[in-house]
Formats: structure tokens, sequence, C-alpha cells
């Protein structure tokens, strides 16, 4: 979920996970971990876009494949926001066939990059800055962020628009991917979130609760230590999606918050990898 009990979990955990202590933070290191580097399905392009929404103007990088129209996917990164690590797993899944757009959530408060790690948000001064951006971030802006998003994505040529749209998101991002079903449900097919934190709230608008008034499919993959501290979350989870009778994949995997982002010291290869088939399947079937 993000906050400090998680991250000292993880620091912990880390004190263990040698392989990636020698590692920097940039496009070049991300490239050296096995399993990372952009697959080679379809050469692909990208460029850095400008998004007109409600709340201002969201900056954002576009990647998709070089010919041809493809569905569209929105990315939405973990609370260390858009960087190189969030660059190499668009392009990776822009490689396997859609137009992928990965958005600065912070957008509001300054461009991207904010950090260049989440190591970066770890320390002291890493936190002191993303605070008051994350309180920036409102669930009424993220919908309408997504709505926004949604709309500019069926104007791009190297879109498919008569395909259904897709989400992603990492931690602070996983509930956006609701939101993003929500803001628009006869374009958004599935979603899919990751370690994702709130999902789960009393409030009428937390994602939970919002499962019922969109008309996509979901795979909510589940940090073993986020279940841990909250093991009625993925029942809750289940018992939404079956009452409003979305297909909806809820697993725990054996790893901790954080696993599937490439530049996480808790990074698992091994489950990060069986996480993103799961996610390539959920958007063939559904877009």
């Amino acid at each position: 979920m993000c906050d400090e009990i998680t991250e000292a979990e993880n620091a912990a955990f880390f004190l263990n996970r040698r392989e990636f202590a020698g590692l920097g933070v940039g496009a070049a290191a991300l490239a050296t971990i096995p399993g990372c580097v952009t697959a080679a399905e379809a050469p692909t392009s990208s460029r850095m876009v400008t998004i007109d929404t409600p709340d201002g103007k969201a900056d954002a990088f576009f990647v998709y494949p070089t010919r041809g129209k493809h569905p569209a996917v929105i990315m939405w990164p973990d609370i260390a926001g858009l960087r190189d690590a969030y660059k190499t797993m668009g392009t990776r899944l822009a490689a396997a066939g859609y137009a992928v757009l990965v958005v600065n959530q912070y957008y509001r408060s300054s461009p991207a990059p904010i950090l260049d790690s989440l190591m970066a948000w770890r320390s002291d001064a890493g936190q002191k800055k993303l605070k008051p951006m994350i309180a920036a971030i409102t669930p009424s802006g993220t919908t309408s962020d997504a709505a926004a998003f949604v709309s500019w994505l069926d104007m791009q040529k190297e879109v498919n628009a008569r395909k259904r749209i897709g989400s992603a998101g990492y931690c602070m991002g996983g509930p956006f991917t609701v939101r993003t079903a929500f803001a628009n449900p006869a374009r958004v097919g599935a979603a899919a979130s990751f370690h994702g934190g709130g999902l789960v709230r009393p409030e009428a608008d937390s994602p939970v609760n919002l499962i019922g008034k969109t008309r996509a499919a979901y795979l909510f993959a589940i940090a073993q230590n986020d279940d841990e501290r909250a093991p009625k979350e993925k029942t809750q989870l289940r018992a939404a999606a079956d009452a409003a009778s979305r297909p909806a994949e809820i697993e725990v995997y054996p790893a901790q918050h954080g696993w599937c982002t490439l530049d996480a010291p808790i990074y698992d290869r091994t489950q990060a990898e069986r996480a993103w088939d799961r996610m390539l399947d959920l958007f063939k079937a559904n877009l």
C-alpha cells in the first residue's frame, strides 16, 4: 500500500536481496536485469505527449508499434511516478501489440520525472517532495484524468478505436485502473492492478464499490505482505466482482509489495513475469 509500514517491511526484506545492490537506476541498468529488456515481438516508436484535462495539461509517455493501429492501454505508475522503469515497462507492452500511454499522475504539481527511482521515495527528501503531490490527487480528479486520457487515445492514429481500452496500474496506480474503467465503461474493457493499495475502503467511491458500475474484466495481483495485513480485502473484491458479474482473477502472489516494478529493490523476476503473462492474457481476451 506504499505506506510507511509496507516500506519498513520491504526495507527489512531487501537486506537479503543482494542482487539489486550494485545496480543504478537508469534505463541502462534496467536493461541488465534478466527478463526486463524490451520484448522483441514488434519494433516500437515513442514520444512524450501533453494531454488536456479538466485540471491542466498532463504529460505522458506514448509508445506503440511502428506499424498499424492497436488496442490502447493506460499505464499508471507506482508512487514514484513516471520514470525510466515505467518507460521500459510501457515499451515492452507496446512491443506485445499495444499503444501504451504511461501517464504522470503528478502533473498537477510537476512534469515527470518527479523521482528517478522507487529507491528515491524511501529517502526523507523523496517523501517530503511527494507527499504534497499525493495530496493533490483526488478520486474525482483521477476519474476525470482517465476520461481525458481515453478521449485522447481514441484520436491517435496509432490506436484502433474499434477495440476496447485496457488499464494497468501499480501500487497507488492499482485503484486508478478501476477508476479508469468507471470513467468510461463503454470504452474500457480490462483493468489489471498489481500490488495496488487503497482498493477497498469504506467510501462510496472506493474502487471496490465502483466495480459494479464498470464493464471491464479484472486482474487483481496482490502482494503477500499486503494480504497478511488486510486478509479480507481479496474476499471483498471477489464479492464485488461476483455481484456485478464482472470477470475477475484475484490472486495473492508469494512476493512482497512492489514486486512487479523493475527498479524496485523488492523486484521478483519470477513472480513479475507470471503476473505480466496474466495481464497479457487478460488484454488478449478483452480488448
